[in-house]
């Protein structure tokens, strides 16, 4: 029996917010510490690069799991048994004394943090229809994107004024106030549970969303423009401190320039997301994408080392990740109402999954220079454009995608 959204008891916003917050705060408020990192544990810097590597990969793996059980058990439960982990999880890597056991820590903290991502996109697409969903989300991300803005900024600081572990122990108490928040304010969504989420009916699920065109193509390109992102976090802490000459905390300031295009991007989406359509508001994320990648390309390839040079046209870049996230989410979990859990959990794998992998291609090619961050760059902005424009859109060239409850 379906539930009329209006009857649904909706939570707050703001909660909303902060659980999606708890990701990107861990991600990026040790961004400015790994170069220190690699001294404090005396390790090199392709051992350091694991911490984000595998907690990329972990976020993604988790994403798998917890999105089917979000449609069968609820998305209250499994929100709370994840920030309750994230917390267990961060304390554990602030007390790491090598780097074997803060990469261990690191995995399980992304584990309890994906919760948060996968299953407030489910939460919103309970309550909404696609076009009202992307206009919420994109709200959402612009709020929440304050955390990744000012993240680096504390972390810089942190790491100047104490160590890499005061990070750690911040981002635990702030999962804790979360977790007895949504302890007494969280209210449960999903009142049409799944009720065959056995493991075969799992994959099953999976497949039915594969086998899908615009659902392929909206997640393949929300994942090649994220996999753009994912690239400069790899390359850029190291490139700014070691050849521009950057202090961790003048790195977080310029990082808040890219923090400011993404929220930008979002607002334009929550403001545009019920007026304008949803392939020309893709087609905008995609030209601004296109523009930032080829302007970075070409301050790389004359050799223009300022940090204008990197900051500038990854603003551009945020920007179009701002508005094109939101639309290819919203249009990714309309595919199937039905399966938003499911559908948000795979997409989250996917794109995490490619996102890690790029992490891993930046560091393994490092060779001191912009080259290796700004190449993996380019290829995903082209790819990302690719998959929007010839496989999200329906042999009519429309972007909508199915919107009933």
């Amino acid at each position: 029996m379906n539930i009329p959204a209006q009857s649904v008891a909706k939570p707050h916003i703001a909660i909303l917010i902060f659980l999606s917050a708890l990701g990107p705060v861990a991600l990026n408020i040790f961004l400015p510490s790994m170069p220190n990192l690699t001294e404090s544990l005396a390790t090199s810097y392709d051992i350091a690069q694991l911490t984000l590597t595998l907690y990329l990969l972990a976020t993604a793996f988790s994403q798998l799991i917890l999105g089917p059980l979000s449609d069968k058990y609820g998305r209250r439960p499994i929100i709370l048994m994840g920030v309750a982990l994230y917390v267990v999880a961060s304390i554990a890597c602030a007390l790491a004394i090598n780097i074997e056991q803060l990469i261990i820590g690191r995995i399980f903290q992304a584990a309890g943090a994906c919760a948060g991502i996968v299953v407030t996109r489910a939460i919103v697409r309970d309550l909404y229809d696609r076009q009202k969903a992307t206009s919420i989300l994109g709200y959402m991300t612009m709020v929440m994107a304050v955390a990744p803005m000012m993240s680096p900024i504390i972390g810089g600081y942190l790491d100047q004024w104490s160590s890499w572990r005061a990070s750690f122990y911040l981002v635990s108490v702030f999962g804790f106030v979360l977790l007895i928040f949504s302890s007494m304010k969280l209210h449960e969504t999903n009142h049409q549970l799944v009720s065959d989420m056995k493991l075969n009916n799992i994959f099953g699920k999976y497949r039915q969303l594969l086998k899908k065109r615009q659902y392929l193509g909206y997640v393949l390109g929300v994942s090649f423009g994220s996999a753009v992102f994912f690239a400069f976090i790899a390359g850029a802490p190291f490139y700014a401190t070691k050849v521009l000459g950057l202090l961790p905390s003048e790195y977080g300031f310029y990082f808040v320039m890219v923090s400011i295009g993404y929220m930008t991007g979002n607002f334009i989406s929550g403001r545009f997301a019920t007026r304008l359509s949803a392939k020309l508001m893709l087609d905008i994320g995609c030209l601004l994408l296109i523009i930032g990648t080829g302007v970075l390309l070409y301050y790389s390839y004359i050799g223009f080392n300022h940090p204008s040079s990197l900051f500038i046209p990854m603003t551009l870049v945020a920007c179009s990740n701002g508005i094109s996230i939101p639309n290819g989410m919203s249009g990714a979990l309309s595919v199937e109402p039905k399966l938003a859990g499911t559908a948000s959990g795979l997409a989250g794998f996917i794109q995490i999954s490619l996102g890690a992998a790029t992490t891993f291609i930046v560091g393994y090619f490092h060779d001191g220079s912009s080259y290796p961050m700004v190449v993996s760059m380019v290829v995903c902005a082209f790819f990302s454009v690719v998959f929007f424009k010839f496989m999200a859109q329906d042999e009519t060239g429309d972007t909508s995608a199915q919107t009933s409850r």
